[in-house]
């Protein structure tokens, strides 16, 4: 990705599009794709709409017996137990998958959480970036061999306009010296786009192509360790649970531009891109009010990217990418 590449490329579609829009017309029938979080939310919107189109999909899921329930109508798709926030059950799950697969078209990383409370997980990582990045990392290292088999996967990872909040904390990525629910939120949404930049990088060699990119503003179960008074003063809610805030979607809509990078001929031969409104967004200026739209320089950076890359591999030690 150079910053040449990061600018729209005039898609027919845009924020209003929906799922089925995007996926109107296409066969995805004899396609693999594995969608974390895909019995909730966006990753359910996500998940029904592969399987509609004829994919066949696996499903990570921390509640499998909820996943199930959530899925008993979705014919194609395969509940495996998985919690992000534990390395050992990421490998697991992994390790079930190559078993059960012989290539992956396309990896989805749809799950997340936001603005939780202080949680150490691990060897005392901070919670947002352990479930949001590290175990997103892990999983694509474990499944990286499949992913290079399908001779043309693509990667998407659910970035979000949070990360605009901070770039990668690198003098203190896990919050020792004190806890920001928001900052580590944002520092998280960096470090999925900054993981799309260089596992693109790494990736392209092998047909293996990777994009971020934010969702938009959705009301799903993300908000979840949010208290209905901190949404009513957001904005985003009134006090019966209703969105009433400018530029809300659907959760179809929301799930929109993650389909459409995972199937757009428009991005063909391109990757490491942050995209938006089912298009690449435009580089924004630092001081560019967050709901304005745009990737900060500072989550699309190659040399941060390459940097993250070596702290991830080193905190996981996730197994190296090779065919």
């Amino acid at each position: 990705m150079t910053s040449t590449d990061q600018r729209p490329l005039g898609s027919p579609f845009n924020a209003d599009s929906t799922s089925e829009d995007v996926l109107a017309g296409l066969d995805l029938s004899g396609r693999t794709a594995v969608v974390t979080g895909g019995y909730s939310g966006l990753g359910l919107e996500t998940t029904r709409a592969l399987a509609a189109a004829g994919a066949r999909v696996v499903v990570p899921a921390r509640r499998p017996g909820t996943a199930r329930a959530a899925l008993s109508d979705v014919a194609g798709c395969e509940v495996v137990p998985m919690d992000l926030a534990d390395l050992r059950s990421v490998r697991e799950a992994a390790a079930h998958i190559r078993i059960s697969h012989t290539a992956l078209d396309l990896l989805m990383a749809v799950a997340g959480v936001m603005a939780t409370p202080e949680r150490r997980v691990g060897p005392g990582w901070e919670g947002q970036l352990a479930a949001n990045h590290f175990g997103h990392f892990a999983l694509v290292c474990e499944l990286y061999p499949l992913l290079a088999a399908a001779g043309g996967a693509r990667v998407v990872v659910n970035s979000s306009a949070g990360h605009t909040l901070t770039g990668i904390r690198w003098h203190d990525p896990h919050f020792r010296t004190g806890y920001d629910k928001w900052l580590a939120y944002g520092q998280a949404k960096t470090a999925n786009s900054l993981f799309a930049v260089h596992l693109d990088a790494l990736g392209r060699d092998d047909g293996v192509r990777a994009f971020a990119l934010h969702p938009g503003k959705i009301i799903t179960g993300l908000q979840r360790e949010m208290t209905l008074r901190e949404q009513i003063d957001r904005g985003w809610v009134d006090e019966h649970g209703n969105v009433v805030g400018a530029g809300f979607k659907t959760p179809s809509q929301g799930a929109a531009t993650g389909l459409w990078a995972a199937t757009s001929p428009l991005l063909d031969g391109l990757g490491g891109l942050y995209l938006e409104d089912c298009d690449v967004a435009d580089v924004s200026a630092p001081d560019t009010p967050m709901d304005d739209g745009g990737v900060r320089a500072h989550a699309v950076d190659p040399g941060a990217a390459a940097r993250l890359w070596e702290l991830s591999a080193a905190a996981t030690a996730a197994t190296p990418l090779i065919r």
